[in-house]
């Protein structure tokens, strides 16, 4: 199975005409928001939004502003992360990294105003019931905050997560799953759909969350910078907890597979009747080079 480009397609002509400043005070501040957002990339998150709206039997055009939303704040977990307090890499998407090419404070504020234009873009452009449109920006809010994201980030640049396999899952399930989460569950809020409904594609978008990690874990090690579009090996020079580090190379790929039908079986509860742009997503998740 392909990957949906054609729902990228239409992620990236509704990024592409995005702006953000008033006025010339604050263009160069616009110029490295863009910079980070526009460097492409599969767009994984907003494409996982507008594959859920198609399989809840929504037109995916109808989220383009909530998916955009989710690769702003996406864009600037990137720009945060690559500084050099952080995991200090000079390279993203392959091209120079914000900091490198707009300076440490510049980037800094291009990151805040990402996160910050993403809110104002879903609460002012996307449509829906009012109620459901709080829903799904409360989500997202909760998804990447102290108990989602950011939260794992700081267990990783503290080391705070437990040892173990759970403090691992916990760790990479708040850094990445959140995200990947709510890229799914914000829809299904934002089209009011039942309980179950909600609990069986969060327990999909959970195990995918997984799935992503382990995959991207086993590429740091496996993976050259050009294929990546980032240095590769970054996490074992950083000395971070992943997948490889903890399992090693065989177990990790192992687990990968595991996942990889457990996403499967999962989304197969939530969507019994198929939903063929998110199984070609899950798949390419799996067997993604880069």
């Amino acid at each position: 199975m392909s990957y949906p480009d054609d729902l990228r397609a239409q992620v990236d002509e509704y990024l592409q005409q995005l702006r953000f400043s008033d006025g010339p005070a604050t263009e160069g501040l616009e110029e490295a928001m863009l910079y980070s957002l526009l460097a492409g990339g599969k767009r994984i998150r907003p494409v996982l939004a507008l594959a859920t709206a198609s399989a809840l039997g929504e037109k995916p055009e109808s989220i383009l502003p909530l998916a955009a939303a989710l690769e702003m704040i996406h864009s600037y977990s990137l720009i945060h992360d690559d500084l050099p307090a952080m995991d200090d890499d000079e390279l993203r998407r392959g091209k120079p990294s914000c900091h490198v090419a707009f300076g440490e404070d510049v980037a800094i504020l291009a990151g805040d105003a990402l996160y910050a234009e993403a809110f104002q873009l879903i609460l002012t452009k996307q449509q829906g019931d009012p109620v459901r449109l709080l829903a799904a920006s409360a989500e997202l809010a909760a998804a990447t905050g102290v108990n989602g994201m950011v939260g794992g980030q700081y267990l990783d640049v503290e080391g705070a997560a437990a040892d173990g396999p759970d403090g691992l899952r916990e760790l990479h399930a708040r850094k990445t799953g959140r995200l990947i989460g709510a890229s799914v569950e914000c829809v299904c809020l934002l089209h009011g759909v039942d309980e179950a409904t909600l609990l069986a594609y969060r327990a999909f978008a959970t195990e995918l969350g997984v799935l992503f990690q382990i995959v991207d874990d086993i590429l740091d090690v496996t993976g050259s910078d050009e294929e990546l579009g980032k240095p590769s090996g970054s996490d074992e020079r950083q000395g971070k907890r992943t997948y490889v580090s903890e399992f090693g190379l065989a177990q990790a790929s192992a687990l990968a597979d595991a996942s990889h039908q457990q996403t499967r079986a999962a989304l197969a509860v939530a969507a019994p009747e198929g939903a063929d742009q998110l199984e070609r997503i899950t798949d390419f998740i799996a067997a993604r080079e880069s």
